[in-house]
């Protein structure tokens, strides 16, 4: 009883704690000023921003510091993502995330590096035991990068509460500086019943938006009948930098009573993905444009929507007016407003939305399956948004899936019969996803005897490839017999312009050695700092696979002082 209660204490004081958290809990990171190309819960592709991205200038190598005391939870080391990061969970039940790093403290890299070299291999994920990595705030934690899919050198900072949901680290106090209202792009109605109509209309109709002397915007009238809705595509700019970054909060009021308000506070990474229900996501794949949706359609959990009033639908009946507001902010509460008179005025004479039928109709809540030829395939419940008349056209060993504009929630399986290839012929092979431009992107292919498969959440256009060619190593700063004793690095690169490069091993006279690899450039490079090689003579051996196990070695013999 006794234990219960002290748990049940130590919940509660955690619970408030995370409530009551000081905005001067946590310090900066980093010790310039914070200048971010990317804000918390920015719509990016397939999912939301999760943290901050603070600019280095441009540089790498600057200090990253612990933005409070704590111990270091988690480390992971990857090609992509967030490359190297490190994870240090704090007393008061928060969790600060540091990522995209160059290298971290000389403590905690030569305790990473070490478990690098047992399990050879540069990729890893560690789990450091309590009480073994612990940091004060504003201990030197690492420094900062451009590793993983980092597309510049910055500094991702994340704070996550214990359920491991991403917080908004300017809730916490994290200051930049912004005096600029959103800008707002473009403005769009949406006709949602079958009897409804905009502007005589049942498609998505793009509203011209009017500037007011006081900065606002006015939608010229529009003249609608029935459920209708509305989406807004808008952007942020900070004082300091000229990136397009996310805004904080989207509300929306019908004749002044508020019917929606898009919060962006707080997400779990298991919803993050609806970002494709928030968005339009026809338009964006068409346009590369993003329209936040200002209703919420079914299979939609976003917890984002707060002050929810008839999913933000309006229901528009003849020869009523109404006035539709939207407020968009940023964390600073700098504010654009848009205003949209409505008319209603219900015809009969309107351009009614065709939907074209086929005879394969995937309904959200039933597995689909598909086979023609040597080819099948699997789309299980839940992948979709809404029921869907697919388009799926098979011809030899090329499968076109309807088209990328519909968006997967989860993955769909499909496969080819690859039982005509001869047994030799049948190593080189691989499914390829081609895009619009005809290029072909190595899709994850399993083989099990002749049914060779793939897993993807991509629709569009699959075939069977063959891969005969090796992956190519140029080598950059060492050449045979050449004596290289000042260099701090070396450099090799590696590339495969087909089914791409699946592993690599590096070794100095037989010893394994640790070659980081940013995938981007297809650099590789050991630091000559892990003092692996201790002779005069040094014989260096590269092998590179590819994603068909094609093979390419290099082996050169270099001199360098021990």
């Amino acid at each position: 009883m006794k234990k219960i209660i002290i748990c049940i204490l130590f919940g509660f004081s955690l619970c408030y704690g995370q409530k009551e958290t000081a905005k001067d809990y946590f310090i900066h990171p980093l010790d310039i000023p914070i200048v971010v190309s990317g804000t918390f819960g920015e719509l990016r592709s397939n999912h939301f921003h999760s943290g901050l991205d603070m600019k280095t200038n441009g540089e790498e190598g600057l200090t990253v510091y612990a933005a409070a005391s704590g111990r270091v939870s988690r480390i992971k080391v990857s090609h992509g993502g967030y490359g190297k990061a490190m994870y240090i969970v704090h007393p008061n039940g928060y969790t600060t995330v540091y990522a995209h790093l160059q290298k971290f403290s000389p403590e905690i890299e030569a305790f990473v590096k070490k478990r690098q070299y047992a399990k050879e291999s540069y990729q890893i994920e560690l789990f450091p035991k309590t009480g073994s990595l612990t940091v004060k705030q504003g201990d030197t934690i690492g420094f900062s990068g451009n590793t993983g899919g980092s597309s510049g050198p910055h500094l991702h900072f994340e704070i996550r509460d214990a359920k491991a949901r991403p917080m908004n680290p300017m809730s916490f106090g994290v200051e930049v500086k912004d005096t600029k209202k959103p800008i707002v792009k473009s403005l769009w109605a949406y006709s949602m019943s079958k009897d409804g109509h905009i502007n005589g209309s049942q498609q998505a109709t793009q509203l011209r938006l009017i500037p007011q002397d006081d900065g606002s915007f006015e939608a010229e009238e529009l003249k609608a009948y029935g459920k209708i809705g509305f989406g807004v595509s808008t952007i942020d700019k900070q004082d300091l930098a000229a990136n397009n970054n996310g805004v904080y909060e989207i509300s929306t009021k019908i004749n002044g009573q508020e019917n929606l308000k898009i919060e962006m506070n707080r997400f779990s990474f298991s919803e993050t993905r609806y970002v494709n229900r928030l968005i339009d996501y026809p338009y964006f794949k068409k346009n590369r444009s993003r329209i936040s949706k200002l209703f919420i359609e079914p299979n939609n959990p976003l917890t984002i929507y707060k002050n929810k009033i008839n999913n933000g639908y309006l229901t528009i009946a003849d020869s009523l007016s109404y006035a539709y507001t939207i407020a968009i902010k940023d964390f600073k509460n700098n504010t654009s407003i848009v205003k949209v008179p409505i008319l209603g005025e219900r015809t009969d004479t309107i351009s009614k939305s065709q939907v074209t039928t086929t005879p394969n109709l995937v309904q959200v809540h039933e597995n689909y399956t598909f086979s023609s030829g040597i080819f099948d395939l699997l789309i299980p419940k839940g992948s979709l948004y809404e029921d869907t008349y697919f388009d799926i056209q098979v011809t030899g060993e090329t499968a076109v899936i309807h088209n990328d504009e519909t968006p997967l929630h989860k993955n769909m399986t499909l496969a080819f019969d690859v039982s005509h290839y001869k047994e030799e012929d049948k190593k080189q092979l691989y499914i390829g996803r081609i895009n619009g431009k005809k290029k072909v992107y190595y899709s994850r292919t399993s083989k099990k005897g002749n049914r060779f498969s793939t897993r993807t959440r991509t629709l569009g256009k699959y075939s069977l490839f063959s891969d005969h060619q090796k992956p190519s190593i140029v080598p950059i700063n060492v050449s045979n017999k050449q004596w290289i004793s000042k260099a701090t690095h070396l450099k090799v690169k590696i590339n495969d312009s087909e089914s791409g490069i699946k592993s690599y091993r590096g070794t100095i006279n037989d010893k394994f050695i640790l070659m980081e690899y940013d995938y981007k450039t297809g650099m590789l490079v050991y630091d000559f700092n892990d003092k692996i090689n201790s002779e005069s003579e040094n014989n260096f051996k590269l092998i590179v696979l590819d994603n068909v196990g094609n093979r390419a070695t290099f082996e050169t013999t270099f001199y360098r002082k021990p």
